[in-house]
């Protein structure tokens, strides 16, 4: 069964953002253009992540690419019985039943679902090691933290291409998946944690070429495990 989602921001130190799984980022409340579909804010400000991400690369990635994903979905969805179901339910019913005219709905919907993920992934002052449940779980299945450290940061480098590095739960275990393009757990049966960007524009303006670094930088000081957290206790 699908939950209802919820989306609670707040700006300034300690940022978080906490969404249920279905259908975020389409609350009708949202600005974002035209049509059902809405561009969720940033949960924080849009310099909060500096010096890790800068202001330049959110506006870019957040107020470009997010927004165009969302604006062209609402294209797409227009005058269609998409038009009344969620972002998870969009991207569940076009990618199983795989015709050809619904695969660039999918990519533009799995792309906002995706983004709105990735923001709340993140937080001002975040990174470092977990504790609890999580850091259990992540030393299950990797051998230490230090173990995922190292995986999260292999498979971003060896990720060909653009895509998405996601923490997963499948079966009671953590797991990684390298996903491209606009890969999306949620069609593989997996429950979503977390997820890193590795589009080139996510990490170009502040990290060029050196994906490692951003990957790194990003486990040490933006991942939020609040988040991974929250959604660890909603499965």
């Amino acid at each position: 069964m699908e939950r209802r989602d919820f989306l609670r921001l707040s700006a300034g130190a300690g940022a978080m953002a906490l969404l249920h799984l279905a259908g975020f980022g389409c609350s009708r409340s949202r600005s974002g253009g035209e049509g059902p579909l809405k561009l969720p804010p940033l949960p924080y400000p849009m310099d909060g992540l500096e010096p890790h991400l800068s202001r330049r690369a959110l506006e870019l990635h957040y107020g470009r690419h997010h927004r165009g994903y969302v604006e062209q979905a609402n294209r797409l969805i227009a005058g269609t019985p998409y038009a009344k179901l969620t972002l998870e339910q969009i991207i569940r019913k076009t990618h199983t039943k795989g015709a050809c005219d619904q695969e660039p709905l999918y990519d533009q919907a799995a792309q906002a679902y995706n983004h709105t993920f990735y923001w709340s992934s993140m937080q001002p002052r975040g990174g470092g090691q977990p504790g609890g449940a999580l850091l259990e779980l992540l030393s299950a299945a990797f051998g230490s933290y230090e173990g995922f450290h190292e995986a999260f940061r292999s498979a971003a480098a060896g990720r060909f291409g653009s895509g998405w590095i996601w923490l997963v739960l499948a079966n009671g275990r953590l797991e990684l998946m390298a996903l491209g393009n606009a890969g999306s757990p949620l069609v593989h049966g997996r429950l979503p944690l977390l997820v890193c960007d590795v589009w080139e524009h996510a990490y170009y303006p502040d990290y060029q070429n050196r994906r490692a670094d951003y990957a790194a930088a990003w486990l040490d000081h933006l991942v939020s495990w609040r988040f991974a957290e929250h959604n660890l206790g909603e499965a």
